[in-house]
């Protein structure tokens, strides 16, 4: 069985009007690829849009969306903690929305959080990512978590 770290995580970003959500969430899975080591990467993207009052106007035209992923991060080997895999995820996903969208202004944000909130706060409506071609003790290791 391969030593592995499991890291809950969200990410919040910035994205232009016409980005798709699926598609956000393909890059972001492809991310957990270009670590210096092995990685899965799973979880759910999801607009964080802010909710309009029927009062209130439609967002402006241009106005960059909110995205969000809740998921797991899985990892090979020993010796990292969460708080390196974390830093190397926020590097990748900030390069990886840079590379596609250009700059929105803002890194994406990659946090640790704790397992019962990627269970409780994961909207029903979100899309399911996972990184493809990852190595199947990963994909065994994080599938507990799913």
């Amino acid at each position: 069985m391969l030593d592995s770290l499991i890291v809950p995580l969200f990410v919040t970003t910035d994205l232009p009007p016409e980005a798709e959500l699926a598609e956000f969430g393909e890059l972001l899975a492809g991310t957990a690829r270009v670590l210096d080591y092995q990685a899965f990467l799973t979880g759910k993207v999801f607009w964080l849009d802010r909710p309009e009052a029927p009062e209130q106007h439609p967002a402006a035209e241009g106005e960059l969306r909110f995205a969000g992923m809740l998921g797991y991060l899985a990892v090979s080997g020993s010796g990292r903690s969460s708080r390196e895999v974390v830093r190397d995820l926020r590097a990748a996903a900030g390069a990886a929305v840079a590379g596609r969208y250009g700059d929105v202004g803002v890194t994406p944000a990659v946090f640790a959080i704790r397992d019962q909130d990627v269970r409780e706060r994961t909207p029903d409506s979100a899309l399911a990512i996972d990184t493809r071609d990852a190595a199947a003790e990963l994909v065994s290791a994080a599938s507990p978590y799913l």
